[in-house]
């Protein structure tokens, strides 16, 4: 694997590559890989010619009180990690290659999709991913590009700002990986103790209570979200951001459940912030007759 800090040298190596006629998939990260990065690797390398992972920790996503400075980073171990799951090419690049001496003066923002959820808790943070996913798409060019569904408000965010933008990329989403307890894995659990490890998974079982919920015939998303809101709170080492249940494809709070839906759920524990999500489908109650289900 070929490691590459500038964007001039990223940029020549795989419009070459597209010169040769292989295709490229693309898996930007912020480092400190993990089992679910891997699996994104890994399904990059099985769709396309050649692939290449971006290492960035991007600071216009954070807020002055979050956490960039102790963001964990290993890059000899994100190194040896993405050579084993196939990639070719490793782009780190410094803060200083990607913006210069300053933050940039443009910005992106996806109105709507970003707002609500993780755009209430975090108000500054989906246009950063949305600045720094457009430059990196810039950079590589004509791509399909991978990125896993436990982030699903970034993944919708980005979706919407390829289509918005006409950009040349393809945006893969892929399943979420977990532990076996159900817990989904990130760079942050890092932050966890032992003690707030083994409380972890609640988050997890609060999303598949919710998802019962409607798979019982739930259709009000006010009842969904207090069978996952009291779930969480049950557990007072967690203080929770939010517990939604909203369309799968654009974010909104129906008034009635129907088709794809998603549930999603941030929290604190201890010095971690974590987020998870499942989906669910809320049968019609047209199918429901027709199947002889029936809903409250």
């Amino acid at each position: 694997m070929q490691v590459i800090e500038t964007i001039e040298g990223v940029r020549k190596a795989l419009d070459a590559e597209r010169h040769a006629g292989r295709t490229v998939g693309l898996v930007p990260t912020m480092g400190y890989l993990h089992a679910g990065h891997r699996s994104l690797i890994e399904r990059a390398a099985a769709d396309n010619d050649v692939v290449a992972v971006t290492l960035f920790v991007n600071p216009l996503q954070f807020a002055p009180t979050e956490d960039l400075a102790a963001y964990p980073r290993d890059l000899p171990a994100d190194q040896a990690l993405a050579t084993e799951a196939g990639a070719g090419y490793l782009f780190a690049p410094s803060v200083e290659e990607m913006y210069g001496a300053g933050s940039p003066l443009t910005a992106v923002n996806v109105a709507r999709v970003s707002e609500p959820m993780e755009g209430r808790a975090r108000p500054t943070h989906f246009a950063g991913v949305a600045t720094v996913v457009a430059k990196l798409f810039a950079i590589a060019g004509p791509c399909r590009a991978y990125f896993g569904e436990k982030d699903y408000q970034q993944l919708a965010v980005i979706r919407r700002m390829v289509v918005d933008l006409s950009l040349p990329v393809e945006v893969v989403g892929c399943p979420t990986v977990r532990e076996a307890d159900g817990l989904a894995l990130s760079s942050r659990n890092v932050y966890l103790t032992p003690e707030e490890r083994a409380v972890a998974p609640l988050l997890h079982r609060a999303l598949i209570a919710g998802r019962a919920a409607i798979e019982a015939g739930e259709r009000d998303p006010a009842a969904v979200r207090r069978v996952m809101h009291e779930l969480i709170s049950a557990e007072p080492r967690f203080t929770l951001d939010y517990a939604e249940v909203v369309d799968a494809h654009d974010l909104s709070t129906p008034t009635r459940l129907s088709g794809d839906v998603r549930l999603l759920v941030a929290a604190r524990l201890g010095k971690a912030r974590l987020i998870d999500n499942t989906e669910a489908v809320a049968i019609s109650e047209a199918d429901q007759i027709k199947t002889g289900a029936t809903a409250p």
